[in-house]
């Protein structure tokens, strides 16, 4: 059990910062609801509470020993999120929270609690939105590669197909590689399950770091060919197969099989190079 001086704490962490953050936080559950390339940030929460459960241990046999420094942290957070609310930055008032959370952990229960919170903390990064300057730098080169992906792969089973940039031109549809198909949404989300999968499969960072690393490419490559499958659906079977139910289907085929890639990945680090045993 947590000691009462603990809890109290905990219970002022989370009331400051539910009292200090609330619009904020109304604002990106918002962000969650209305933009699919999101919607993971539900789970965040959840997972970073269980990951932070999960060292209670470690948190009970720590130290309490609160740390001046921790107010220069706060005090940063707190600099943060006036920025972004009187800037109308939404980034930089959301990240903020993480700033102002640490700061308060610092300076309650000192750098042993910190240190141990580091994870949970760092991956609720994954609920926050990225700004759009940056969202758009990647969102259209992952369009194009797409668009070529799919071009060179309509071409190699004999159908004519011409691209203008991320518009696939085929005989009886033209096809558009839309910021939505641009594969963002599946690379955010194949990214936050390869940091939950290579949390709970394997205790080495590197190997974790591969999952993770792995899942870029994999997202990227899986997305180029939903690109190619509906075009070539759309060809032999109708301009229908890249519309509606089928093409939202596909999507999450995709995803799957993505997923399952990284499965495989997994696998294949485990099997040459295994792990030792008690570690």
């Amino acid at each position: 059990m947590m000691k009462p001086k603990v809890l109290a704490g905990v219970a002022l962490i989370v009331a400051t910062l539910a009292l200090v953050y609330w619009n904020v936080s109304i604002r990106l559950v918002d962000a969650w609801i209305n933009d699919g390339n999101y919607s993971h940030g539900f789970l965040i929460v959840p997972l970073a509470l269980y990951f932070a459960w999960e060292r209670r241990r470690a948190l009970e046999a720590a130290e309490i020993r609160g740390s001046w420094l921790g107010l220069p942290v706060l005090v940063f957070g707190i600099a943060l999120l006036l920025a972004g609310l009187l800037g109308s930055e939404l980034f930089l008032s959301r990240v903020s929270l993480l700033a102002t959370g640490a700061g308060i952990v610092l300076f309650l229960y000192g750098w042993q609690h910190l240190r141990i919170l580091a994870f949970p903390l760092a991956f609720l990064l994954l609920m926050i939105p990225i700004p759009n300057i940056i969202f758009n730098q990647i969102a259209f080169p992952l369009q194009i590669f797409a668009s070529r992906v799919g071009e060179a792969a309509i071409t190699a089973v004999g159908i004519p197909v011409l691209r203008e940039g991320n518009v696939l031109i085929l005989p009886n549809k033209s096809l558009e590689v839309a910021e939505a198909c641009s594969g963002i949404r599946s690379l955010v989300s194949l990214i936050t399950l390869g940091i939950v999968y290579g949390y709970f499969m394997d205790p080495r960072l590197w190997v974790r770091g591969l999952i993770v690393a792995s899942a870029i490419p994999v997202a990227i490559l899986a997305n180029g060919a939903r690109v190619a499958g509906t075009g070539m659906a759309s060809h032999w079977y109708g301009p229908e197969a890249a519309e509606g139910f089928f093409h939202e289907f596909s999507g999450w085929i995709v995803f799957a099989f993505a997923f399952v890639m990284i499965l495989a990945i997994q696998g294949l680090i485990v099997k040459f190079a295994p792990k030792r045993r008690g570690g």
